[in-house]
């Protein structure tokens, strides 16, 4: 394992601070072109997927506990990595469970021209979802079905934000992941021939009476107020999930898992 100089002992380190600093503002992410990472889950997720460590900050009375890891011994010795006290990672860590490493990443910008998508994709498209975690859940149904991308139209939290890499448990990186305007997307997927299905109450289907065996994109709005007018004019059909009880609306993220496996259930048969 690569040793430090020194072990950083104290919180008002500039090295801690500018960490710290990335966690909480995303207009720091955005100048710096850098986002933290934290767990060893995460992290070889994030690298795995062609990411660039900046700076990995470890602290070894936690690292190890578990027993030995090659591979994050590797990582930390071929990488610039700067050893913490215990106190310090309490400190920078939101998880007291993150095997002991937290990570300054450098950013990767993915746009629509870059995905890779085969004949007949399966998307999920999210169109100003606010919350972090409802973002992160997705990501991770979107894994689970081996959806070909996730798009975030419109976003009202950056990509790199710590809570959306956190529930998402390392998804963001496993899924192609692209943030752009409805209006690119929806001329996007029409160039490409790809349905659009709409999530609405209003003039819908059943999504299982829906076909999803072709290119397909699911695209689903905040809770609060749906989706946008030019979604719903943009629509090849409009879907939704029957509410059998007294409320008319589910959580986004549980939405999402069970439209996307309705997809996988019909592409298997």
């Amino acid at each position: 394992m690569k040793s430090s100089d020194t072990i950083i002992t104290s919180t008002q380190n500039t090295r801690v601070k500018k960490l710290i600093l990335l966690q909480q503002k995303s207009a720091e992410r955005r100048k710096a072109g850098l986002f933290v990472v934290e767990g060893r889950r995460e992290l070889l997720h994030c690298l795995h997927s062609g990411y660039e460590i900046d700076t990995l900050f470890y602290c070894p009375q936690l690292l190890f506990v578990a027993g030995e890891d090659g591979e994050l011994r590797r990582v930390i010795a071929a990488n610039p990595s700067l050893e913490v006290s215990a106190e310090v990672y309490e400190r920078i860590a939101y998880r007291g469970s993150t095997e002991g490493v937290v990570a300054q990443m450098k950013v990767k910008t993915m746009a629509l021209a870059d995905l890779q998508l085969p004949d007949n994709p399966l998307l999920m498209v999210l169109e100003r979802v606010e919350k972090p975690g409802n973002l992160g859940a997705v990501l991770r149904s979107a894994d689970a079905a081996a959806a070909d991308a996730v798009i975030v139209c419109d976003p009202l939290t950056d990509l790199y934000n710590p809570n959306l890499i956190r529930s998402s448990i390392g998804a963001i990186f496993t899924v192609p992941t692209v943030a752009c305007s409805s209006v690119d997307c929806i001329a996007f997927l029409k160039e490409r021939g790809i349905r659009i299905l709409t999530a609405q109450l209003q003039d819908s289907h059943l999504y299982y009476d829906t076909d999803m065996r072709r290119g397909t994109a699911l695209v689903m709005g905040t809770e609060a107020t749906g989706l946008t007018e030019p979604w719903r004019q943009a629509a090849d059909a409009h879907i939704r999930i029957p509410m059998k009880g007294q409320l008319d609306s589910l959580n986004v993220s549980v939405s999402a898992a069970i439209l996307l496996f309705e997809a996988v259930r019909q592409r298997e048969e």
